[in-house]
């Protein structure tokens, strides 16, 4: 009989096939899923904050501030190409509700402007406190007793950037209605808005009637 020499192909797959395991592996750890963006923010391509204008950015501002005025914002801080308003509502006798808008103007590539709007809705509550007072007692010691002093204060509870693509729908028609050249041709502007809090998310927050599409207000670039 011959002898044969000891065969080897079997181990050598095995360890090829620990080897292709192992790469395996490694390729689906460097693969590791993402984590989801922040509540909210997708960073999507529509320009629900934003309209371009023919106007300069000067004008722009201009017309951003009268249509606030006009639904009864107070304009708390302003600039030439900037400004900031505030409404205040009062749904319930212990909760208090405060929007804020903030506008900047900025000037577009090769003529006119865009102007960046953004509103943000505090919801504060009525807290009320009771005030103690420290009594000496001969048999029981120092006891803390109300005395009856009370002070209440609004706490803020909530805050939320408002996203109803349809407010700044309606915000930019009246921009664009106070615009130099527009008065006239646009309908005029619509009453105040309800005496109600706005819905950051759901519905309309500015109950209005649909106005005529703006002259020369189109999305930004």
């Amino acid at each position: 009989m011959n002898d044969m020499p000891p065969s080897r192909p079997s181990c050598g797959r095995a360890v090829l096939a620990a080897l292709l395991v192992a790469s395996l592996a490694a390729c689906g750890m460097g693969r590791e899923k993402e984590p989801p963006p922040p509540l909210g923010e997708t960073f999507s391509a529509e320009d629900t904050y934003s309209r371009s204008f023919e106007s300069l950015p000067p004008a722009a501002c201009e017309a951003t501030r009268r249509a606030l005025l006009g639904q009864g914002y107070v304009i708390s801080e302003a600039t030439g190409d900037s400004l900031q308003a505030i409404k205040n509502f009062q749904p319930e006798s212990d909760v208090h509700t405060q929007l804020l808008v903030r506008a900047t103007c900025v000037p577009r590539p090769g003529n006119g402007s865009i102007v960046f709007v953004n509103a943000v809705q505090d919801r504060y509550d009525l807290k009320t406190t009771t005030k103690s007072a420290s009594v000496g007692l001969s048999m029981l010691g120092s006891v803390s007793v109300p005395i009856g002093s009370s002070g209440a204060n609004l706490v803020r509870v909530a805050s939320n950037t408002v996203q109803n693509t349809d407010f700044y729908r309606r915000f930019f028609d009246r921009v664009a209605y106070y615009l130099p050249g527009a008065e006239g041709v646009l309908s005029p502007p619509p009453p105040p808005e309800p005496e109600t809090p706005p819905d950051p998310l759901q519905l309309p927050m500015l109950s209005l009637p649909d106005a005529a599409p703006a002259a020369d207000g189109s999305p930004a670039p």
